[in-house]
């Protein structure tokens, strides 16, 4: 399954928002769609999104008739504000958005300018792929023969147009030959745990059983839970980390009971420029999506909504932080920073 595909002239994406019920394919054939399908959350997740801007940003230079660099720069600008308009929270958008304007700078020759920024964009893509598996195998060997593995909202190949962070770490203790169980979430409001997540499970045939966000404490309190597992769109300098709204909850809820707590992200979800979570900008999203569910009403009308699409996770919540050049642990600013330094 190809998440996100560079069809040369045009990217097809799977949509996301119409699953589980169809398997859409859409394809973008102008920049400024595929900047709507990130905001409308048709390509979601923060390795995911970086890929989806990347290719959007190569797709606009392609139709630029500009023919000096000077124009070319110049038109080139008003793609990259349109991306970096999207989303506002996974530091991949960022990271991808400032890769494609440092390449566009390789040549003084337009032409030789849109090769170079299909190259790239492809490059990001693959790092991600690369990426994500690499973590997802070392991830794996915290995961027992045995174990029920608590997930939120959605981090397989749908979130990183990859291998998976948490899902990816679920999918390779399959792959060992070890028995697990997966509990994932809702994830409320737009429900990418019981859309998303447990579509991908159903898919790679690993036991799941969904529940709504506000059980969680319940299993963890009766010990049906051996550890939690989640994706990130952004790790601070001191490890406080950035994810889908109702990760925070589930921190203070597995260290109340004693359950390991584990985040999986690669390496460009850590955003070493902010030095803790209070600084990681969080998206406010649509309140109809709190409102109402597919387009129908359940609240009153007049009722007023709050839609923070994320929460942040205090380092020290967080039992260890799985990337695709080691897992780390406490302390984190020193760990994170050492870990970037380092090649694969």
């Amino acid at each position: 399954m190809k998440t996100i595909e560079w069809l040369g002239d045009k990217i097809r994406i799977i949509d996301q928002t119409k699953l589980p019920e169809k398997t859409v394919f859409v394809e973008l054939c102008d920049y400024a769609e595929v900047a709507a399908a990130i905001k409308e959350m048709k390509v979601r997740g923060a390795p995911a999104i970086g890929v989806a801007a990347a290719y959007g940003v190569a797709l606009g230079a392609q139709k630029m008739r500009a023919e000096s660099k000077d124009k070319f720069l110049s038109q080139f600008d008003q793609i990259l504000q349109t991306f970096s308009a999207a989303r506002p929270t996974a530091v991949n958008l960022f990271r991808a958005i400032d890769r494609m304007r440092l390449a566009a700078t390789e040549s003084e020759d337009p032409v030789k300018i849109r090769q170079i920024l299909i190259d790239e964009a492809r490059r990001i893509h693959a790092e991600e792929e690369v990426a994500t598996e690499r973590l997802s195998h070392l991830g794996a060997e915290l995961i027992g023969d045995g174990f029920t593995i608590l997930t939120h909202c959605n981090t397989g190949s749908l979130a990183t147009a990859g291998y998976g962070t948490a899902l990816g770490i679920i999918k390779a203790a399959k792959e060992r030959g070890k028995k697990i169980d997966v509990i994932a979430t809702e994830t409320r409001p737009l429900l990418q745990g019981a859309r998303l997540t447990a579509w991908e499970l159903v898919q790679e045939n690993i036991p799941t059983t969904l529940i709504t966000d506000s059980m969680a404490g319940y299993f963890m309190s009766r010990g049906k839970v051996s550890c939690v597992i989640v994706g990130a769109d952004r790790i601070a300098a001191n490890g406080d980390t950035a994810n889908k709204i109702g990760t925070y909850t589930l921190a203070v809820l597995a260290a109340e009971n004693g359950v390991p707590f584990y985040v999986a992200a690669p390496t460009s979800t850590i955003d070493l420029s902010l030095s803790s979570g209070a600084e990681i900008p969080i998206e406010e999203r649509n309140p109809e999506e709190v409102t109402h569910i597919g387009g129908a009403r359940l609240a009153p009308q007049g009722t007023k909504a709050a839609n923070p699409a994320f929460d942040v996770t205090p380092h020290y919540y967080i039992t260890a932080i799985i990337t695709e050049k080691g897992t780390v642990t406490e302390p984190y600013e020193f760990r994170l920073s050492k870990l970037l330094e380092e090649a694969i």
